[in-house]
C-alpha cells in the first residue's frame, strides 16, 4: 500500500511483511505447568509477547512496547517437552502503532506429527523513543494475498477497537451527567 492509500504522509520507507516476521521455539518444561499438568497459559502469553514484541523492534527499527492484546485464543492444550514454535508478523501498521499477528504451534515430544495450531493472537505495538515518546514506523507492504486478507482484517480489528473506546467513553460521560458515581 501506498502512504496515500493509507491515508498518512509517512516520509518513512515501507518494509515488506517478510522483513520482520520471525519465529520463536521454546521446549516447554515442568517448570512451565499450571496446576492441571498442562502449560500454563501466561507462559504462552509471554512467548507471544517476545516474539510479537521482536517483530514490532524489527519493522520499526527501535523500541516498541506493547500497547494492548486484542485477542489471545488457547485451541488445544501445550504439554510438558512440546516444542512450541511461536510466529509473529506485523499485520498493519498506522503512524505509530503496529498490529502483529501471532500464531502458536507446538510439536508433541511423543508423536511423529507435524505442529499443530494450538493458539493464535493479536497485539498492538507503539514504537517508542529514548524518552518513551511515540515516534513514526515504517508502513507495512503486503507481499501476498495471504498478508493482503490480514491486512485488512487488521483494519477491521483496529475500526472495533476505536468504536469500543468512544462506546465505553460516551457511557463513562454520560453515567457522569447523571450524577453516578463509579
Amino acid at each position: 500500500m501506498t502512504d496515500q492509500a493509507r491515508g498518512t504522509e509517512s516520509e518513512i520507507p515501507g518494509k515488506p511483511t517478510s522483513a520482520s516476521r520471525t519465529t520463536l521455539s521454546h521446549i516447554m518444561t515442568h517448570n512451565d505447568t499450571n496446576l492441571l499438568g498442562t502449560v500454563h497459559g501466561g507462559v504462552i502469553m509471554k512467548l507471544v509477547d517476545d516474539a510479537a514484541g521482536a517483530v514490532a523492534g524489527r519493522h520499526s527499527g527501535g523500541p516498541a512496547v506493547t500497547a494492548s492484546m486484542d485477542e489471545m485464543v488457547f485451541l488445544e492444550p501445550v504439554r510438558v517437552g512440546d516444542l512450541v514454535h511461536v510466529k509473529a508478523q506485523v499485520n498493519w501498521t498506522g503512524r505509530t502503532s503496529m498490529e502483529v499477528g501471532v500464531r502458536v504451534l507446538a510439536e508433541r515430544w511423543n508423536e511423529s506429527t507435524l505442529a499443530q495450531q494450538v493458539g493464535s493472537a493479536y497485539l498492538v505495538f507503539a514504537a517508542v523513543d529514548a524518552d518513551g515518546k511515540p515516534r513514526s514506523v515504517p508502513p507495512v507492504l503486503p507481499e501476498s494475498e495471504r498478508d493482503k486478507r490480514r491486512y485488512q482484517e487488521a483494519q477491521i480489528r483496529r475500526q472495533h477497537r476505536l468504536a469500543r473506546r468512544r462506546a465505553i467513553m460516551e457511557l463513562r460521560q454520560q453515567r457522569a451527567a447523571d450524577g453516578i458515581e463509579d
